[in-house]
This record gives C-alpha cells, sequence and structure tokens, in this order.
C-alpha cells in the first residue's frame, strides 16, 4: 500500500517512542485540496464510512423510514436496546423478522453494552450493522427484489448502492470485496471517499438531505453512548462524522469542509487526537482529553498530531 505518512507520534519523556503512519485529505469547502498527507490516490476499503451512501441508494429505492431509523440504517451501532428494537422495528415495517437478516454473528459492539451482554450468545441484530441489514432487507421488500440473495454482488440492491458511491466519489469503484458484516465492499481512492463525504454533504439532493440530518438530528443512533462519533456530532453544530473499521473516518462540516484519513496500521489509539487536529486545522476547537503515557504513577508522555 504503503506510501503514507506520520499523522501522530507516541511521546514518552520527549522521545517518539511509535510512530501511527497513515493518509490524509482534507478539502475546503468549495473542493479543492487544503491538506494531504501520504498519497491521497492510494486505494483504501473505506468501510462503514459510506454508509451513508448505502442509506441514501436505499431512499431511492423506496426505503421509507423515520429519521431515527434512518440514521440506525446508516450506523455501526452499539448493540443498546433503541439500537436492537430500532433494527426490529426496520424488519417488522416489511414483514420481516431478524431470521432474514444475514450479516455476521456477533456481541455489541459498544464496551457497555457488550458488558451487560454477558455470556449470552452472539447474535445477528445485536450485530453493529443490523441496522443496514434490516434497511436492505426493507429495501428489497419494497421493490420486489429476493431476500435470500441481497448480499450479492450482483444484486440489484448493491448495484444500486456501488452507482451510488461512485457519482459520489467521481471515480469508478477499482474493486469490490466483502465487509465484515458480509456486504459488498467497494474500494476507493482516499481523496474519492473525501469527494464522496464533501459531495453528500452539500448536495441538494433531498435523498442525500435526509440521510446526513437524520445522523446528525440522531448521533445516538450512528454509534452511541460514549461513542467518539456520537460525541462529536453532539459536540459540534453541523458536523458530520462516521468511523469504519481499520481506522477509517470521515467528518464533513455543513460548508462542505471535509476531511477524510485512514490510519495504515489499522489502530484507533490516535482517533481522537488526529480528528481534534484536524477540526482544529478548520479553526475548529473541540474538548480533548490528551492520551496520557505513564511512567510509573506519572504522565510522562502523550499522543501528539503531525498534521
Amino acid at each position: 500500500m504503503f506510501n503514507d505518512a506520520v499523522l501522530a507520534e507516541y511521546v514518552r519523556d520527549g522521545f517518539v517512542e511509535s510512530e501511527h503512519r497513515g493518509f490524509l485529505a482534507m478539502l475546503n469547502s468549495d473542493g479543492s485540496l487544503f491538506k494531504s498527507l501520504g498519497d491521497i490516490d492510494t486505494q483504501i476499503f473505506p468501510r462503514s464510512t459510506v454508509k451513508c451512501a448505502q442509506a441514501s441508494a436505499m431512499v431511492r429505492h423506496g426505503l421509507q423510514l423515520e429519521p431515527r431509523l434512518l440514521a440506525l440504517a446508516a450506523s455501526s451501532h452499539s448493540g443498546a436496546a433503541m439500537h436492537i428494537e430500532g433494527a426490529r422495528e426496520i424488519l417488522a415495517s416489511v414483514g420481516l423478522g431478524e431470521n432474514a437478516l444475514q450479516c455476521a454473528l456477533d456481541r455489541p459492539l459498544g464496551e457497555n453494552e457488550r458488558r451487560a451482554w454477558g455470556d449470552n450468545p452472539p447474535t445477528r441484530i445485536a450485530m453493529n450493522c443490523s441496522g443496514k441489514h434490516a434497511a436492505m432487507l426493507a429495501t428489497c421488500v419494497k421493490n420486489g427484489w429476493p431476500i435470500e440473495s441481497y448480499l450479492e454482488q450482483s444484486h440489484p440492491l448493491q448495484v444500486a448502492i456501488k452507482e451510488e458511491l461512485e457519482k459520489l466519489a467521481g471515480e469508478r469503484i477499482s474493486f469490490t470485496s466483502t465487509d465484515g458484516c458480509g456486504a459488498p465492499l467497494f474500494m476507493l481512492s482516499v481523496i474519492g471517499l473525501a469527494r464522496a463525504i464533501r459531495a453528500i454533504t452539500i448536495s441538494t439532493d433531498p435523498i442525500h438531505q435526509d440521510v446526513m440530518d437524520a445522523a446528525r438530528k440522531f448521533p445516538e443512533m450512528v454509534g452511541g453512548a460514549g461513542r467518539h462519533n456520537t460525541e462529536m456530532m453532539q459536540q459540534v453544530p453541523g458536523l458530520f462524522m462516521k468511523d469504519g473499521a481499520e481506522a477509517v473516518n470521515v467528518c464533513s462540516l455543513a460548508d462542505g469542509r471535509t476531511f477524510v484519513f485512514k490510519v495504515s496500521d489499522g489502530s484507533l489509539r490516535a482517533f481522537r487526537t488526529i480528528v481534534h487536529a484536524c477540526l482544529n486545522e478548520f479553526g475548529i476547537d473541540t474538548l480533548l482529553t490528551p492520551e496520557k503515557v505513564m511512567g510509573g504513577p506519572r504522565v510522562i508522555g502523550t499522543i501528539r498530531a503531525t498534521i
């Protein structure tokens, strides 16, 4: 992959002990490049950061959900009761039960939710993508598409999602894999992902506006209590933020300013520091509790961004 650059440093007693390398693309409101690190033409798997595009394709093809549930359709939820019951609501709206889900079996993603789950076996409805999968199934029912094969790349639903993402990114999908939840996973360049998020943020298409407004209005449905993206959308008016597995993140402001990054080693450790630094570059100060690097009982260092 890796024509990457240092995004953050783990500093102990003034010395850099470890580095978090990756790729960063920041766009001005007019779409011009504000700043970049690493080769932003590098192809990456955007993972769950493109759920807003997936949800838009579903709405375009007949999915009708209230904003609370539309936010859940674009979520990587923590597995709280409101998320699990919301996914069941989506399924029930088209006469389906959770046995129709084909996402991976899992326990809740959120730390508190997983602890409360205890030793109960993993289920599909608790999996963090169950909202998206429930919405996919609802879209299929609305269109009379087969539900048994809704995750196949050639299925009309997945073809529609691919087309939606390509239009937003302004580039062709270079490769299709499979995401951890079982859905097709479309590869994009770092800069293509940034352009897609900016495009959907400033779009005048009512479908795009509804999806983004739902996420910003119900950030607790997009993530959950204590989750970084939920907290940031609650803290910064007009901010959209969505994280993805293997350390991918997207953020946009209402005026179209956008940044996306991918940490090469997949580590989330520097996430909060990087997001804080990028927003600061856009003139937005946010609350950040610095990472503590300990030397015995003393704090002797931190993680610092190199943006």
